[in-house]
């Protein structure tokens, strides 16, 4: 398993899209946000991306350059139609321009529909803390395939359907939540697969509706579960809502369209925390909950306890000196892919 720098992962994967048909600044934003995923330590959305994103733009399921369209919007929220662009550049507008109402009219809201894939979710709300705000976001995969069985079931009927929320504050790293409404991401289980490796129980469930630790099964007829185990009623009520926030009221739907086409609905809000009180003051008292929730007392085998958002800062700080583990399966595909698209010399990549 090869390890490399991230600004060398992010050339590479810059200069695949690009040679795939995505302008300069696409390819630019796409692989910047794949990368950043893997410094943090979610590799399900990082590099391994890549290949999957240059596959469905050659099968124009994804399409380099499409426009961003407006349909309606107000001095407060904005509905955005993404025609079939990169997830990554149709998101990141999106939320800077509901950062730029929510500036003016101190809460905004947008809902984005027919764009592709998204990747990491926390990257966007980190945005809006950034600028002093408060943002939230869900997404799903619209009428694309699914993964996930509803709690007590076992054909799979919804997506992923992730919830992250960044907070401003003075930490060092930001303090966020990012997390799937299943037990795992479909992208984890996938990368254990491409790893080797098996899955912990609770997972998934195989075809025939029963636990296994073998991520294979899941594309086998298998289906995700729903987070929180024996209470996954929970998890499965949080995914519902989030496929109503991000499927239904983005106009997607629900259920699943025939040509498999990854889409990604969301929804973002956006909250000035000056207009509830002074920003600085809030920020200061984030920090310190964030050290009171760390002076908890820990349990046996727990040596400390992490604020939210903490433990992916401190994999980002170690991976940028370290490099970041790229699975064989993935490096053989980037160097496939970089011979077919005549770029291997340029890029240093050889079989």
């Amino acid at each position: 398993m090869p390890i490399v720098q991230a600004d060398r992962l992010t050339e590479i994967a810059h200069v695949l899209l690009e040679k795939s048909g995505a302008s300069a600044d696409e390819a630019a934003t796409v692989a910047r946000h794949c990368i950043s995923a893997n410094l943090t330590g979610h590799d399900s959305h990082g590099i391994i991306q890549i290949p999957t994103y240059i596959d469905r733009v050659e099968r124009e399921h994804i399409i380099p350059g499409a426009r961003f369209d407006i349909v309606k919007e107000s001095p407060t929220t904005t509905v955005i139609d993404g025609n079939w662009g990169f997830g990554y550049v149709v998101n990141e507008r999106a939320m800077n321009i509901t950062i730029e109402k929510a500036k003016t009219a101190n809460v905004a809201a947008a809902t984005v529909f027919r764009q592709s894939h998204v990747g990491r979710a926390a990257s966007y709300p980190l945005m809006a803390a950034k600028e002093g705000m408060i943002a939230m976001m869900t997404a799903d995969s619209g009428r694309s395939p699914k993964a996930v069985a509803p709690f007590g079931g076992r054909v799979p009927r919804l997506g992923t359907n992730p919830i992250t929320i960044a907070m401003p504050s003075n930490l060092e790293g930001p303090f966020f939540l990012d997390m799937a409404t299943s037990a795992a991401a479909a992208g984890k289980v996938n990368l254990a697969k491409a790893r080797g490796q098996s899955i912990p129980e609770g997972w998934v469930i195989d075809k025939d509706g029963r636990q296994t630790t073998d991520p294979a099964a899941l594309r086998a007829g298998g289906a995700l579960m729903p987070l929180g185990g024996a209470e996954g009623y929970k998890g499965y009520g949080l995914a519902a809502m989030v496929e109503i926030f991000s499927g239904l009221l983005t106009g997607l739907g629900y259920g699943i369209e025939p040509s498999g086409r990854h889409n990604d609905g969301c929804f973002m809000a956006v909250f000035n925390v000056a207009a509830f009180r002074p920003l600085e003051e809030f920020k200061q008292e984030v920090t310190e909950f964030a050290h009171y929730l760390k002076d908890t007392p820990t349990v046996d085998g727990v040596d400390e306890v992490y604020y939210p958002g903490e433990v992916e800062h401190l994999r980002q700080l170690k991976r940028s000196v370290e490099g970041i583990d790229v699975e064989d399966s993935t490096w053989e595909k980037l160097v496939a892919l970089a011979e077919k698209l005549g770029v291997s010399d340029s890029l240093g990549l050889d079989k």
